[in-house]
């Protein structure tokens, strides 16, 4: 059983940037698929970021990719969002969720994933 807990999350001005952590217990996590999603209210959760146990790969949602990056520190048992450039359409629940496999086909879907972390709140004022 992977438990993940995310912080990081707060209030920030437009254009501001905030940096999200994912943490997990259990070096195994090193060794998980991580993704990032996010949820508005009343809108369904959506794709943010992924990246492979490896950190060779990574994928990005259209509405964030070359704002936003993914990164993991595996001494840390841990995965990273740093956004930049935030906007208001931004503001959401971001979670962390993790897979011990990676299936191409899925990673930007919720189903593609076992484990997720109970949210952290990003508001973004324009």
């Amino acid at each position: 059983q992977v438990q993940l807990v995310e912080s990081g999350g707060g209030l920030v001005q437009a254009g501001g940037s905030l940096r999200l952590s994912c943490a997990a217990s259990g070096s195994i996590f090193n060794t998980y698929h991580v993704g990032w999603f996010r949820q508005a209210p009343g809108k369904q959760r959506e794709f943010v970021a992924s990246i492979n146990w490896t950190s060779r790969s990574t994928d990005y949602g259209d509405s964030v990719r070359g704002r936003f990056s993914i990164s993991r520190d595996y001494a840390k048992n841990s995965v990273y969002l740093q956004m930049n450039s935030l906007k208001s359409e931004d503001t959401a629940v971001y979670y962390c969720a993790a897979s011990p496999t990676t299936i191409e086909t899925i990673i930007r879907l919720t189903t593609g994933y076992d484990y997720w972390g109970q949210g952290t709140q990003v508001t973004v004022s324009s």
